[in-house]
């Protein structure tokens, strides 16, 4: 194994990179703006299905609109790597489309060191990882394992009114095909996903650590708060004669960092507010604001998300507004298969660190062993334009994913006409 990247090697990524540069570009948030089926996401859709029929992979969308590249007939046993290329609304480069693009690039390796898998590779891209769009994180994954209810995502809206149904028809899908996937599922042996690292946790473990292996992700969720007053004249309408929505929902953003004093490891953001009608001269008739807390125990997540309601209600009761709350999603702790995380972190030489980030492999984890691998990401920024990782760690991103995969395929030698590592 080569110890280091070469130019080469950089200069690869660096060319495969500059490809997705400009797509989706938020010129009004800054960073970037792709989400489920726009047409931002269907461009790099349509990239990574040029990107994977060129190596001569067999491109498919499967029901729930998640798209898989295969190395080899797809069956049983096979190992599955990938992420998503949607975003945040304005969100940086790297989450979702590293782990893309790394999986490209892994092929690649894998090919130039002369492997042939003994079992098959997939490369998938899952649809609407992020709920950018439709609110429900991990949508594809979810979908196709069974996670959540076809009928329930059917209905789903994005800001413009238009379904999820709707937006499938967009692209093709039959959105009475949507849910569980059976068949694909037992085709997926083992996933490793890898990701630009959120936050600053690896750096903590070791500062030196270009890559580490992720042990769990913490428990989090998304509720929607509907706070209803009555909608007034900002210059004509006295205090006493106000009904002022905004003033719970002020209530919610501070309570979401007061609260979390007594809770010691939770995290509680109110990320989106919208008023209705959202008229600078009038005081709101209902503003809609979205809570995301998430903590290691589900059971603290829960506490945290009742202490800030409280808060919430008790304001709204003053100002003679109603509150409406609804739990938008729920995820309880994932804990990566602990024998496969101690084999990879042994071969690669990783540290293992939790996240408190999604993903895709946090819902196949409670279906098949499951890994992640991180990037580090020098500012510890994610989900924001600043979000970075130097490409030389990148290109060590991609050899540890190609080791991984080696590791876990094995190969076909075909001289001896046997399996190598990773054999059963």
């Amino acid at each position: 194994m080569r110890l280091g990247p070469s130019p080469g090697d950089t200069g690869r990524f660096v060319g495969a990179w500059s490809d997705l540069a400009g797509v989706g570009r938020d010129h009004l948030r800054g960073g970037y703006s792709r989400h489920a089926f726009d047409d931002a996401e269907m461009q790099l859709r349509d990239w990574f299905t040029e990107q994977a029929t060129r190596r001569g992979l067999d491109v498919e969308t499967d029901r729930n609109g998640n798209l898989w590249a295969w190395w080899g007939e797809p069956a049983p046993g096979a190992v599955v790597t990938g992420s998503h290329l949607d975003s945040v609304p304005g969100g940086g480069a790297f989450d979702g489309p590293l782990g893309v693009v790394s999986a490209l690039l892994a092929v690649d390796e894998l090919r130039l060191r002369g492997l042939t898998p003994a079992r098959p590779i997939a490369l998938a891209c899952f649809a609407e990882e992020e709920g950018g769009r439709f609110g429900l994180p991990c949508l594809g994954s979810r979908l196709l394992t069974g996670a959540v209810d076809a009928d329930h995502v059917r209905r789903l809206h994005d800001a413009d009114g238009v379904s999820v149904a709707d937006a499938a028809r967009r692209i093709g899908l039959d959105p009475a095909g949507l849910g569980p996937d059976p068949a694909r599922l037992a085709t997926v042996g083992t996933m490793v996903e890898l990701h630009i690292e959120q936050g600053r946790l690896l750096r903590a473990v070791d500062p030196a650590a270009v890559v580490g292996v992720a042990s769990e992700i913490v428990a989090h969720g998304r509720w929607r708060l509907t706070v209803t007053g009555q909608g007034n004249h900002a210059g004509t309408t006295a205090p006493a004669d106000r009904a002022d929505p905004m003033i719970p929902a002020a209530a919610a953003v501070l309570a979401a960092r007061r609260v979390l004093a007594t809770h010691p490891g939770a995290v509680a953001t109110v990320g989106r507010i919208t008023p209705v009608p959202g008229g600078t001269n009038v005081i709101a008739s209902s503003v809609s604001l979205w809570l995301d807390v998430r903590h290691t125990d589900a059971t603290v997540t829960a506490a945290v998300v009742d202490a800030i309601v409280a808060d919430v209600r008790a304001e709204a009761a003053a100002e003679g507004c109603t509150v409406m709350v609804q739990r938008e999603s729920m995820s309880d702790r994932v804990t990566f298969d602990p024998g496969l995380g101690l084999e990879l972190s042994g071969r690669l030489g990783a540290p293992v660190v939790p996240t408190a980030a999604g993903h895709d492999a946090g819902v196949f984890a409670a279906h098949v062993p499951t890994a992640m691998l991180f990037v580090r990401n020098p500012s510890g920024v994610s989900h924001a334009p600043d979000e970075h990782a130097d490409a030389a760690d990148c290109v060590a991103g991609v050899r540890a994913l190609a080791d991984v995969l080696e590791t876990l395929v094995g190969d076909i030698n075909p001289a001896a006409g046997h399996l190598g590592a990773g054999d059963e």
